[in-house]
Order: C-alpha cells, then sequence, then structure tokens
C-alpha cells in the first residue's frame, strides 16, 4: 500500500511541498496512516484510534497550544518570509505575509527574483510594514540573506525555520514547537506586547 503525501492532502505536482507547515495537513496524514494501519490490521483498530488520540491531545499539545496561542494574539500580523515553506504556516496561523509571492517561489525553486519583487520586500523591511521577518537558514540565497540583514538593522525581529528536522534527533512537534517558540517571541516583539 503506497500512498503519497501530496495525495493525501490534495497537492498538485509543483505545488508547495512542504506540508509540515501545515498544521491541517498534517492532521490530514495522521488520519491516513491510522485509517491504513487500521485497513492492514482491522482487529486492532480500536488501538490505533487510541494512538491517534494519544498522539493529538498529549504529543502534538504544546505544537496545537502554541498554534492557538499565536493565532488568537497575532491574527492579521503583517510579516515578511524568505521562501513560501512558510506560507501554509502563516495561514494557519492567521498571519499577515507581504513579501511578493513571486519572490517567495523564486527562492523556494532556486529562481532569481525579479527587481520589482526585490524592490518591494526591500521597501516593507525599510518602513517596517513588517513586524517579523521569517527566515529559512536552509535555504540562504544572497538575496535572502540581504533580506535578512536588512530586517535585522531595521530592529524587525527574525525568526528561523528549516526544511528539515533541526536537531536531526527531534522529533516532528519537538521540532515545531521550538520554531513556534521562536516564530512568538519574535511576534512579541516586532508587535510591540
Amino acid at each position: 500500500m503506497t500512498t503519497h503525501v501530496g495525495d493525501v492532502v490534495g497537492v498538485k505536482a509543483g505545488g508547495n511541498p512542504h506540508r509540515w507547515y501545515s498544521p491541517p495537513d498534517v492532521q490530514r496524514v495522521i488520519d491516513k496512516i491510522t485509517t491504513d494501519y487500521k485497513k492492514l490490521d482491522p482487529a486492532h483498530a480500536r488501538y490505533f484510534d487510541q494512538q491517534r488520540t494519544l498522539f493529538r491531545t498529549k504529543a502534538l499539545a504544546v505544537y496545537r497550544s502554541l498554534i492557538a496561542s499565536i493565532r488568537n494574539r497575532y491574527s492579521s500580523v503583517p510579516v515578511g518570509a524568505s521562501e513560501s515553506i512558510f506560507a501554509p504556516l502563516a495561514q494557519s496561523l492567521g498571519l499577515k505575509p507581504l513579501t511578493p509571492e513571486s519572490l517567495l517561489d523564486a527562492v523556494s525553486e532556486g529562481g532569481e527574483p525579479t527587481a520589482t519583487a526585490k524592490s518591494t520586500a526591500d521597501a516593507q523591511i525599510a518602513d517596517r510594514q513588517i513586524k517579523v521577518w521569517v527566515y529559512n537558514s536552509q535555504n540562504a540565497t544572497p538575496d535572502v540573506e540581504r533580506l535578512t540583514s536588512e530586517a535585522k538593522a531595521k530592529g524587525i525581529p527574525v525568526a528561523t525555520i528549516t526544511e528539515t528536522l533541526t536537531p536531526a534527533s527531534a522529533s516532528f512537534q519537538q521540532w515545531q514547537s521550538r520554531q513556534l517558540s521562536a516564530l512568538e517571541l519574535a511576534l512579541v516583539t516586532g508587535a510591540g506586547e
């Protein structure tokens, strides 16, 4: 039984592959894994349901709490980002990404952002239109490094995210919760609380 996450969450070829940054997609994958286990071993279906519930309520408790806290306190806060990896999470958190989508996509795909997109992002930072800059440290192009330095120079808090588990020994929930905690702290500072 082979299942592709993109099929489970409805992402077409060429779509944002970083689905672990979409809390609803994380839940869909958990549900799909549980369903598949129950099909493979129906006699233990109740056990698999219990494990899913335990994972959601215990293992993901901090993760889910941080998501709710950020969404409740910082909905509509304008933020900038270095690439599209952050887009699904920003949406789930209710944040307002301002960075041009063309810049986010170009960086994600290894392309060159347009001069207009770079100029817009520069102005958003220079005018402090964004309250936090979210930076993927594992895709640090010269443009990304420049924008990140500009944000720091303007006193805009920078929250770092990564494409892979950091550290490599972390669990999903440890990794994501650590990043969400850092983002929340950046929002506290950037939104002036």
